[in-house]
Formats: structure tokens, C-alpha cells, sequence
């Protein structure tokens, strides 16, 4: 018979042996918990070693793909003025490849930063295994105000019902510590660890933000902002409120709470929460995670059918031009910030429409570009039909926080609110035309191989008539020299977008002059081409809330044409049999996406300038009150009667 003290040494010997596992295995001190301390989840990340077999397959892919970037060498010095996105990519990732890093976290942390520098969210590194996997919260989620003239820092207004709706897992760290939180909802806030909240604000927008080439449209980012996010009204916390690495356990801030006019010194802690898939410890972690997927690298569609007469049997690949948001988490807007007025589309897709009280002022509401492809033209055409039955007289275009999608779509909205007769509603396009590009497209033409991104048939000529399938658009590339480096496009292309799913009627859906963009510059990728074609050609007004008071700020936040993802781009030289080509990319070893601007957009206003560096700025600069940064309605209203009179 075994002694109760015997079972209860054995017990007390478990015990204490899983406790020392767990404290020796980061990863296992936290697996299962929603919200940890940033720096608990940042000893989990860290603790997986440097391994040099996997560093040198990452560098391999990169340095491979980085030849397919439109603006490789034109950000070795990015025109003026955004000089401070510049980077030379080949520099970089020679001394990536020289350096020693004791984890790799630090190792892919270092490539993220520099591929995040150039300030493009089409062209990103994003290691799974770390990017998002925690989504850092603070209970003080930023905004600028303009309050009796000055334009000032503050928490948002809303902060206790925006957090609040994260529930309980969340808001009783603080609770249980004793921390007011609610109480600084709305404070002006004066410093952040002892920098000016301005300067603060900006340093966040210079060296974290990344995305958008415009600097203030980056300012934007760190603040908390309204969205529409899988059909649903949103907030999302901001890149100060809500940064997605857990690189911080706290701040401190210098604030006047509201209805004070004292100045109090408040730390405020973060809690990263885990947005990745469920993990008990390192090893479990890692291989939920980190270890490449069956989707990661691309596929040879040639294995789909007879070679020679290739045909795509999967529905048509349509290009995208998105940023992307990862899992970090937007959260629902709160009740009191929703419209008050009826959305006559009565959808749950990314298009929402309304009749403002006034009667004659109609809105449509873009929240993205992305989704069911067919389902937005619907949306869009019954949306307004209905504002036309409505009678509205003018109309206001929200692309807030619009984070781009199908290329098509943006010129199926150009073409829905200027009517058919309109014609192409898209810009003059390219590609790199570097060695591996032109095998690939010779490849495909041989083959008689359609439907690939490269393939000829899948673009137009600039007089709107599609090419022929044996037609070589790269040969002969176009020259030209960039910060004293030769480069080389294809001939230029137009998309091919009709005929669309729905018909649309040929005339305009109003005069250009009744109708208004609004927006926070937080509108990427097909958002901002759709923007600029509307700038360009159509005369539409565009106002642009937020950023620095007093400093320029570009309407569109990144107009690259068209984004490659990794296994789009595998998939396009395996298909062309080119994967053992000396100049292809290996497979990647990991959960990774290597993302790219694949394809150039030209300004109708001087086609020479990639519309991804133009100069482009709003007709009217609006600051945010305290009335309109979340209350979608009260700035609609505002618009309607300050701009649309």
C-alpha cells in the first residue's frame, strides 16, 4: 500500500516539475490565455533560436522575389517628398545575410523593418509566426480634435464603450489592479514618455506605421479610427492603441482628465492579446504557427490538365491591389457612433447606403473593394438605384478605412457613378520586365498557356483592344535609368474589366460637381486608384480629415496597380516551368508571405510619374471634432452642409 505522504511528495514532485517546464518554456507559461503581459508573449516569440538553414532560405526567396518590385530602385531614393521612405533594398539584405542573430525573431524582426520602411503595403515580409500573432491593447486609444481653434491630442471620447465591448477577459487586468481606465476617456493628452504627444505621434508614423508613402496619411494610422470590417461598422484601435507586435509593457502619459484643468502623470499598461492558433507550448507553438503550410508556396497549374492546350479549369484569378490587415483586431463600433438613419441597402456586404435627414443628400459607404466580387456590383448598383428613387440630389463617397481589393471593382464604381460612357476606368499599367519576368512571359506564349497573371491575353492595349495570346508585351522592354540604376517595364497595358457582372447604365448617376470623396487617406490599393481617377478625370472633390494641422497630406494612401502575393508569383513560375531556373525563388520553409507591388499605375496627369509617388492632395483638409472622428453620420452631415451647399 503506498503512503498518503508518498502520494503527496509524488504529487508535490509533479507539481513542481511542470511548473519548472513552464518556466523554462515561455511558450507554456501562457498557452491558453487571451490577454498576457507584452512582455510574456515577447518571451514566447523570442525563444525559438537562430537557425541558419531557415535564414538562408528566407534571404534566398527575398532576394529572388525582389526583382518582381516595381519600385526597387526608385526607392533607393524615393522622390520628393517622401524622401524618408527610402531604402536600398540590396544593401539591406546583404547585411541581413551577414549579421548574427541570437533568435529568429530577430531575425525576421530586421527584414520586416526594412521591407516596412519603404512605406508600402503592397510590398511587406510577414512572418506568421510573429507578425500579428499578438495585437498589443492600450486602454488609450488616440485622436487628434480641433477644440476652440487648436488641434490637440486626446484619448478618444469613447474609449470605455470601444474597450469595453473586448469584455471582461480584457478589462478586469485593470479592474482587479485598481486602474481607473474610464476615467481619462477624452483627456488632452500632453506628453508621451516625456516626448510632446505630437512629436510622439509622429515618431510612431515615421518609424513603425509603414503602408503609406504620405506621412500624414501614416499619422492617420496611429489613431483610432471608424471602418467597415466584414460588413460590420468598426473601430480599430490605431497603431499607438493597438500596434501589432507586443514590442511594449506600458507608457506613461502627462494628461488633463476631462473636467479637470489639473495635469495628472498616468502609466498605462498594455495586455497583448493572442490572435494565432491555439498552442500548449514552444514546440506546439511553433509548429501551429511557424511551420509552412500546404497554401504557403504556389502550385504548377499545368498539372490540371493537357499542356498544350492549357486552359484555367479554377474561376478566373482577378487582380487585387489590397493592403491586407493580417488578424489584428478591429472591434464593433459602439452603438452611440452608429448611424441613426436606415441603411437602404439592407446588406451585410462592405457596401452601405443612406439618406441623410435633409433628403437630398445621399451616401454610400465603401468599405472595401474586396469580398464577393459579383455581390458588390450588385450591391453597388441596387444601392444606387435606390438613392436615384430616393431622389437625392447629391452624394457623399466614404472610403474610410478602405483597404483596397479586386482591381476591377474600383473601375466597376468609377464606371457606375460616371456611366458606361465613360469608358476605361483604370490607368496605363506595367511590369518589371527583368530576365526572369520575360522567361516567364515567353514561357507562357509557347506553352499557349492563359489565364496567369503574365499571361498576354489576360491584359489590353492602350486602345482598349485585349492581346493577342501570343503577343510578347515585354519584348521590347522599355529602358530607363532610376537613381543611377538601369531598369526596364513591359509595354504598357490596360486592365481588362468588362463586361462587368452587371449592366450599368451609360450616363452619369449625378453631375461630377454633386458629389464628394470623403476619407481619412486610410484608402489603399484599388481604393486609392479609384480615388485618383476620379481626381483626374472626373473633377470629383475629395476631402481628407485628420494629420498634422498645417501639413500637406495626399488623398490616396498607396497606388500601386496591382500586389503579388508569394504563392501567386511561385505559382506563376512553376506554372511557366521555370522553378529551376538559377534566378527563381526556392520554396519557402516557413509560414511567410513575401508581398510585392507587382505592377505600376501611370498618372493621366503626367505618365511618366508612377501614381504611386505623385503629389495628389485633397481639395479640402478637415480636422476631426469630437462630433464627427467616430460618428460616421455627424461627418456626413457636416460634409452635406459645408460642402455640398
Amino acid at each position: 500500500m503506498v503512503s498518503k505522504s508518498l502520494l503527496l511528495g509524488l504529487g508535490t514532485a509533479a507539481v513542481a516539475g511542470e511548473l519548472a517546464e513552464r518556466t523554462a518554456d515561455p511558450c507554456a507559461a501562457i498557452a491558453g490565455q487571451q490577454f498576457v503581459a507584452p512582455s510574456a508573449a515577447m518571451a514566447c516569440l523570442k525563444s525559438f533560436p537562430y537557425n541558419a538553414t531557415l535564414a538562408k532560405n528566407v534571404l534566398d526567396v527575398i532576394t529572388k522575389v525582389t526583382p518582381f518590385f516595381t519600385f526597387e530602385a526608385w526607392q533607393k531614393d524615393t522622390p520628393t517628398p517622401f524622401t524618408e521612405s527610402s531604402s536600398n533594398l540590396e544593401v539591406e539584405f546583404a547585411r541581413i545575410r551577414a549579421t548574427a542573430y541570437t533568435t529568429d525573431y530577430d531575425f525576421n524582426r530586421d527584414i520586416y523593418n526594412v521591407i516596412n520602411r519603404l512605406d508600402d503595403g503592397h510590398t511587406m515580409w510577414r512572418p506568421f509566426c510573429y507578425w500579428t500573432a499578438f495585437q498589443n491593447i492600450v486602454p488609450a486609444p488616440l485622436i487628434a480634435l480641433e477644440k476652440n481653434g487648436s488641434q490637440e491630442i486626446y484619448i478618444a471620447p469613447n474609449a470605455v464603450e470601444f474597450l469595453s465591448l473586448l469584455g471582461t477577459n480584457y478589462t478586469s487586468y485593470y479592474d482587479a489592479k485598481g486602474f481607473n481606465w474610464k476615467k481619462y476617456a477624452g483627456a488632452k493628452v500632453l506628453t508621451i514618455d516625456g516626448l510632446p504627444a505630437w512629436t510622439y505621434v509622429n515618431g510612431i508614423a515615421a518609424g513603425y506605421s509603414g503602408r503609406f508613402i504620405d506621412p500624414n496619411i501614416r499619422v492617420n494610422s496611429v489613431f483610432t479610427s471608424y471602418l467597415m470590417s466584414g460588413g460590420v461598422w468598426s473601430q480599430r484601435p490605431g497603431d499607438f492603441g493597438g500596434p501589432n507586435f507586443p514590442d511594449k509593457d506600458s507608457l506613461t502619459l502627462s494628461l488633463i482628465a476631462v473636467n479637470s484643468t489639473k495635469a495628472e502623470t498616468v502609466k498605462f499598461e498594455y495586455r497583448a492579446n493572442y490572435l494565432g492558433a491555439p498552442f500548449k507550448d514552444g514546440p506546439s507553438y511553433w509548429q501551429a504557427n511557424c511551420v509552412a503550410r500546404n497554401n504557403t508556396n504556389g502550385v504548377d497549374f499545368r498539372q490540371s490538365g493537357d499542356i498544350g492546350r492549357f486552359k484555367m479549369s479554377e474561376k478566373k484569378r482577378r487582380p487585387m491591389a489590397e493592403i491586407g490587415a493580417g488578424p489584428a483586431q478591429s472591434i464593433d463600433l459602439p452603438r452611440p457612433n452608429l448611424p441613426t438613419q436606415p441603411d437602404i441597402t439592407n446588406g451585410t456586404g462592405v457596401i452601405k447606403a443612406y439618406v441623410l435627414p435633409d433628403k437630398k443628400t445621399g451616401v454610400l459607404m465603401v468599405g472595401s473593394f474586396g469580398g464577393d466580387y459579383v455581390g458588390f456590383q450588385n450591391d453597388v448598383y441596387g444601392a444606387l438605384s435606390k438613392l436615384k428613387d430616393a431622389n437625392v440630389q447629391q452624394l457623399i463617397v466614404d472610403t474610410t478605412g478602405n483597404l483596397g481589393g479586386f482591381v476591377c471593382l474600383g473601375q466597376f464604381l468609377i464606371n457606375a457613378l460616371a456611366g458606361t460612357k465613360f469608358g476605361y476606368a483604370g490607368f496605363e499599367s506595367a511590369v518589371r520586365a527583368q530576365p526572369l519576368a520575360r522567361k516567364i512571359v515567353a514561357a507562357f506564349i509557347t506553352q499557349e498557356i492563359n489565364g496567369m497573371f503574365y499571361s498576354p491575353s489576360r491584359w489590353a492595349s492602350l486602345n482598349n483592344t485585349p492581346l493577342q495570346d501570343n503577343y510578347n508585351y515585354m519584348e521590347p522592354p522599355t529602358n530607363f535609368t532610376i537613381n543611377y540604376t538601369e531598369d526596364a517595364t513591359s509595354q504598357r497595358i490596360y486592365d481588362i474589366c468588362t463586361p462587368y457582372n452587371v449592366d450599368l447604365p451609360a450616363e452619369p448617376f449625378l453631375p461630377s460637381s454633386k458629389i464628394i470623396i470623403v476619407g481619412n487617406g486610410y484608402c489603399a490599393s484599388t481604393c486609392a486608384m479609384f480615388t485618383g481617377v476620379a481626381y483626374e478625370k472626373l473633377g470629383i472633390k475629395i476631402a481628407t480629415f485628420g494629420g498634422n494641422p498645417g501639413a500637406a497630406m495626399n488623398f490616396n494612401g498607396m497606388a500601386g496597380n496591382q500586389v503579388m502575393e508569394w504563392a501567386d508569383l511561385d505559382s506563376e513560375v512553376k506554372t511557366a516551368g521555370l522553378k529551376n531556373d538559377p534566378l527563381a525563388p526556392p520554396d519557402l520553409l516557413v509560414n511567410a508571405n513575401y508581398r510585392v507591388n507587382w505592377r505600376y499605375a501611370y498618372s493621366w496627369e503626367n505618365k511618366s510619374e508612377p501614381l504611386a509617388f505623385r503629389v495628389e492632395r485633397a481639395h479640402y483638409r478637415i480636422p476631426y471634432t469630437a462630433d464627427t472622428y467616430m460618428t460616421p453620420q455627424n461627418l456626413w452631415t457636416y460634409v452635406a452642409n459645408t460642402y455640398l451647399k
